[in-house]
């Protein structure tokens, strides 16, 4: 099957080469995304980055055909371990239940950057294996 990929202005674009989503079939990946606005601005704090990583999420997931309640995996990566329960708050009441999986990592990140969020998602329909 091929890769597809569809773009959407509802998230930031990509800082580099690689799309903000994938999708084979009925599996659709959306690539990280932070707490930037689709216009460019980096808001402040891990709550804030958390809830905009999550709405550029979805808009990217959205954008080939994936739906919140579609997502089974997310991976969340943190700057810093002391920002766990913040990011937590924001992040519990995203998701339908039940949740979908998730890990967390702490990481590295662009300065300014506190938190970094993919999904993966598996969409019932056209493609579907």
């Amino acid at each position: 099957m091929p890769r597809t990929n569809t773009p959407t202005d509802q998230a930031p674009q990509p800082a580099g080469p690689y799309s903000q989503n994938a999708r084979v079939g009925a599996v659709v990946q959306a690539a990280g995304q932070v707490g930037l606005r689709p216009d460019g601005t980096l808001l402040e704090g891990v709550s804030d980055q958390t809830r905009q990583a999550l709405r550029n999420m979805l808009a990217v997931l959205a954008a080939a055909g994936a739906q919140e309640s579609d997502i089974i995996s997310v991976r969340v990566f943190l700057t810093d371990v002391s920002h766990f329960q913040e990011m937590n708050t924001a992040y519990e009441t995203a998701f339908s239940q039940p949740p979908p999986a998730r890990t967390t990592v702490y990481v590295g990140l662009p300065a300014g950057l506190l938190v970094e969020i993919d999904a993966l998602a598996v969409v019932e329909g056209e493609g579907d294996a």
